[in-house]
């Protein structure tokens, strides 16, 4: 099993990941974060070793990292592990533009690292059933798709301050939370022509200081006439995922454990639900990496949120 290291503890992931590295049995020798203060705390929490900058962890014995850096950080953070020969996991977005993803991409290409990026509902059995549907035409022409991935951190209040400061993130609800739309729309259909977004601050929380967006929706749309729209936000207590699929021959929702088509022959039809696969972080403790969580989805990822913050 490999030897890891947390390169970054910014994100709320973090505890996550180090917890699956635990119980798959890595050895993980330690963090680093930027934040004195935030790296101390974690590493008390979690009885983790803190190095005392990147390159001390890059010179280590790890493997691979697993990076948690705030967003705007991934760029440097990821290219230093690539040029220290570290294989890469990575929390999305991996950069905040595609010109930084395309110096990534070079990094990576060049030290001939393994690379993977967090699209955890790719994976899962809801999706994975409803990609199948689709490709096996149970909707015929797809004209529609519609995500809507909340929750209520904001007004809860236990979303982090860090998550509020626009430097770090590069933007607020769609950019965190609205990701998973984002790639799971270019899995379906691909690139869009383009877009339109309304970002809205539905809840007035005293950490936002920076007045970044917490209630997002950004519609697509495509030369061949479908639109497909990402809802997300921090404001939604209660709000289940559903992904909605239609086309000219029928339509599919998912949400929670079922799948329900519904066509010309009959409406309503519950579908058995297909396998799921392993998460993309456990693709990578594992080094078996399946399709779907490559360089090209982060920067498919990242395109589509430049094209979102600029269509608002």
């Amino acid at each position: 099993m490999m030897k890891i290291g947390l390169l970054g503890v910014w994100h709320v992931h973090a505890s996550d990941y180090l917890r699956v590295a635990r119980e798959m049995g890595a050895e993980v020798l330690g963090a680093w974060d930027p934040n004195a203060e935030m790296l101390a705390a974690f590493c008390k929490e979690k009885n983790l070793p803190a190095f005392e900058s990147r390159e001390a962890l890059l010179a280590s014995d790890v493997q691979g990292v697993i990076c948690c850096s705030s967003t705007d950080r991934h760029p440097q953070d990821i290219i230093a592990a690539a040029v220290a020969g570290k294989d890469i996991f990575t929390e999305k977005v991996l950069a905040l533009s595609t010109s930084e993803c395309e110096e990534v991409e070079d990094a990576v290409n060049q030290a001939g690292v393994r690379f993977v990026i967090s699209t955890p509902q790719k994976y899962t059995a809801g999706p994975r059933t409803v990609k199948q549907l689709v490709e096996n035409g149970k909707v015929g022409k797809v004209n529609y798709f519609r995500f809507r991935n909340c929750h209520g951190g904001s007004v809860d209040r236990w979303l982090p301050e860090h998550f509020f400061h626009a430097g770090e993130c590069g933007g607020g609800a769609m950019i965190d939370l609205g990701a998973h739309g984002m790639y799971l729309l270019d899995w379906f259909l691909g690139q869009p022509e383009c877009g339109r977004s309304v970002f809205t601050i539905a809840d007035e929380n005293a950490k936002n200081i920076d007045r970044l967006e917490d209630n997002a929706v950004t519609v697509f749309s495509y030369p061949n006439g479908t639109i497909a729209l990402n809802e997300t936000g921090f404001d939604s207590v209660g709000c289940p995922m559903r992904l909605e699929i239609g086309g000219d021959k029928g339509y599919i929702v998912w949400e929670g454990d079922t799948v329900i088509l519904s066509d010309h022959t009959a409406v309503g039809q519950k579908i058995p639900l297909i396998p799921a696969q392993p998460l993309p972080i456990y693709q990578f403790m594992k080094e078996e990496i399946l399709p779907g969580c490559d360089m090209q989805t982060a920067k498919g990822l990242t395109r589509l949120m430049e094209l979102a913050y600029r269509a608002n």
